[in-house]
C-alpha cells in the first residue's frame, strides 16, 4: 500500500541520513587521530609512521566519498552546528600541514562548507538504489578500516605502557581517541540494525561526551605553555566542572537502571533529573564552546603560547559543537 511504502522510504531515508552524518563527522575525527598520532612519532618510528599515514590517507578517501554523496542528503541541524566544519577549519589546516609537512587535502573541506540540507524533494531523494548501494558501502568499509584502527591504536597504547614506544601524545590521549574510534564503530553498527534511542542511550552518550569534554580540559591544559597561567586556571575549571558532570550523569543512570518502567510517578521523576542534568551539561557545553573558539582563534592569530597544532584546536571545538546539538535534539 502507499502508507506502507511511504514507511519504507522513511526508515530508508532516516538510515541513509545517520549514516551519512556519522560519516562526515567521524571519518574526520579519525583521519585527524591519525595524523596526530604521526606527528607525535620520533623520526626513528618509520614504521609506525608509514602504518598512521595509511589509515590517514584511508579515511580521507572515505570522508571524501561521503561528501561526494551527502549534498542534499544532511540534514539542516548538522550543517548549522559547526560539527562539520568551522571557520577555522580551513585555515588550521593549511598551517598544520605547513608545520608538520603531512599532506592535509582541504579541497574536501571546502566542499563541505557547500553542503545544502535535505530539501523539499523529501523522502524521493532516498529512493535511489543506486545511492543506497553507496550508503551500505560505506559502512562496510567503515567498519573494516575501524577494526584495524582500533587495533593499530591498542598496539601504540600497549607498546607505550611497555616502554617500547615514546611518542609525544600522553597514554591518556591515545585512550581517549580508541574510546572514539570504538564509539564510531558502535555508531555505524547502530544505523545498519536500525538505532532505537532509550533513556538509557541519552545516559550513555552524555557519560561518553562529558568524559571526552574533561579528558579534553586536562589535554589543553597540558599543552599550554606555562606561562599561560589564566588559560590553564580556566582549562582546570573546566575540568572540574565536567568531571562533576560525569559523576552526575553516571549515577542517574544508574538510577534510570534500577526504576521500574512500570512506575509512573518514579519514572517521571528519574526524566525529571535527567532533562535537569542534561541542561546544565548543554550550558557548560556552549560556555566550553566559547573558550574553544577563543584558543582556537588565538592559536591560529599567533596569540597563545601552546605546543597545540592549531588543527587540535579546531578538531576539539568541533566535537564540542556536535556535542550540543545531541544536546540540543535531546531537550
Amino acid at each position: 500500500t502507499e502508507s506502507e511504502t511511504i514507511k519504507v522510504c522513511q526508515l530508508m531515508s532516516n538510515y541513509a541520513i545517520s549514516s551519512i552524518e556519522t560519516h562526515l563527522f567521524f571519518a574526520r575525527i579519525m583521519r585527524e587521530h591519525t595524523l596526530f598520532l604521526m606527528a607525535g612519532f620520533p623520526c626513528k618510528e618509520e614504521s609506525w609512521i608509514r602504518q598512521a599515514d595509511f589509515f590517514r590517507g584511508q579515511f580521507e578517501e572515505l570522508l571524501k566519498d561521503a561528501v561526494r554523496i551527502s549534498d542534499g542528503r544532511v540534514s539542516d541541524s548538522v550543517i548549522r552546528s559547526g560539527e562539520l566544519v568551522t571557520e577555522f577549519t580551513i585555515p588550521a589546516e593549511r598551517r598544520t600541514e605547513s608545520l608538520t609537512g603531512i599532506s592535509i587535502d582541504s579541497r574536501i573541506s571546502e566542499l563541505e562548507l557547500a553542503l545544502r540540507c535535505c530539501g523539499d524533494e523529501g523522502l524521493s531523494n532516498f529512493r535511489d538504489k543506486a545511492f543506497l548501494n553507496q550508503v551500505h558501502e560505506l559502512n562496510r568499509r567503515s567498519l573494516r578500516l575501524l577494526s584495524g584502527l582500533i587495533n593499530f591504536k591498542e598496539s601504540i597504547l600497549r607498546e607505550v605502557k611497555n616502554g617500547n614506544l615514546f611518542t609525544a601524545n600522553y597514554p591518556l590521549l591515545i585512550q581517549h581517541i580508541l574510546r572514539e574510534a570504538r564509539l564510531y564503530r558502535d555508531t555505524v553498527m547502530e544505523c545498519m540494525r536500525g538505532r532505537r534511542f532509550s533513556m538509557h542511550h541519552l545516559c550513555e552518550t552524555e557519560i561518553f561526551w562529558n568524559q571526552i569534554m574533561m579528558e579534553h580540559a586536562w589535554f589543553i591544559r597540558g599543552l599550554l605553555d606555562p606561562c599561560e597561567e589564566e588559560l590553564i586556571d580556566t582549562a582546570d575549571n573546566f575540568g572540574d566542572t565536567f568531571c562533576a558532570l560525569l559523576k552526575a550523569a553516571r549515577e542517574q543512570d544508574a538510577i534510570a537502571s534500577e526504576c521500574n518502567p512500570k512506575d509512573r510517578n518514579a519514572m517521571n521523576a528519574v526524566m525529571g533529573d535527567c532533562d535537569a542534568l542534561r541542561k546544565k551539561s548543554l550550558e557548560e557545553t556552549i560556555k566550553y564552546q566559547q573558550f574553544k573558539t577563543a584558543g582556537t582563534e588565538g592559536i591560529l592569530k599567533l596569540k597563545i603560547d601552546s605546543i597545540i597544532l592549531p588543527l587540535l584546536a579546531d578538531h576539539v571545538l568541533r566535537e564540542a559543537n556536535h556535542y550540543i546539538r545531541l544536546l540540543n535534539c535531546k531537550l
